[in-house]
């Protein structure tokens, strides 16, 4: 039996939809390359600034419908923080292959839609960049975006290719390389989003802190959260004799 949010998504005259890749933001379990440098709590909660700011860009889209795939495990705890904002969309299987693949069959499906999944650290991402991802999905079987280091933060497709994503390189420098090897193998014709940089570790938290110090209203729970950041940073280098121990407080 369906949900009444995932049979208001279906029901949709739209044919764009915007999915959100999440998790729960539980302590250990998010952004975890930030383990080193920050507590898990500080984690979790610097995880919900990046989601609901990521959630605003999406729902600032126009005639877009925006959901959120996550574990099975999650849909309750993401359903109340979101609340009519989104539907919850539990995947299949686990891992984040399982959770691109139940996001094609859940809603492009019938080879219409233009259905799009991005990270849901991506609060920085200019308007533009989900509108232009939009467009070349149009004239293409696959949209990807790439990332810096080898990843992907976006991609996007009309229909369902369950042998598109497989385990293998997710998450590595090579995941890039292996989707567009696999798009290959399918004859799919591929166009490309602008480059990104990923939110993983501490330096991208400087770089992103900068931008949004520049323009906080593009990310505003985000840029709040990073200013205080900043300042904690900057009082552990002047007071610890330790120097730069940014995971020994919380924000």
């Amino acid at each position: 039996m369906k949900s009444a949010s995932e049979t208001a998504v279906r029901s949709s005259r739209s044919d764009r939809v915007l999915v959100i890749m999440a998790k729960a933001p539980r302590p250990g379990a998010v952004k975890t390359r930030l383990a080193p440098s920050l507590s898990p709590e500080t984690v979790a909660a610097f995880y919900c600034c990046l989601l609901d700011d990521t959630l605003a860009l999406a729902r600032s889209l126009g005639d877009v419908k925006v959901a959120i795939m996550c574990p099975y495990a999650d849909v309750n705890e993401l359903a109340q923080l979101t609340g009519n904002e989104a539907s919850v969309v539990a995947q299949r299987g686990e891992g984040l292959a399982a959770g691109l693949t139940s996001v094609f069959e859940h809603f492009a499906e019938d080879h219409r839609r233009r259905t799009i999944a991005f990270n849901s650290d991506s609060p920085h991402l200019p308007h533009s960049v989900l509108e232009d991802a939009f467009e070349t999905l149009a004239t293409h079987d696959l949209v990807v975006g790439p990332t810096h280091d080898g990843g992907y933060y976006l991609v996007g497709a009309k229909a369902s290719h369950p042998t598109l994503f497989a385990r293998d390189g997710m998450g590595t420098s090579s995941a890039l390389e292996s989707l567009l090897s696999r798009a290959r193998a399918l004859e799919l014709s591929v166009g490309f989003a602008d480059p990104f940089y990923d939110i993983d570790v501490v330096d991208d938290l400087t770089r992103l802190a900068e931008e949004l110090r520049l323009a906080p209203a593009r990310a505003p729970r985000t840029a709040a959260w990073l200013k205080e950041w900043k300042l904690v940073v900057g009082h552990s280098r002047t007071s610890s004799p330790m120097g730069y121990r940014t995971g020994t407080g919380e924000l």
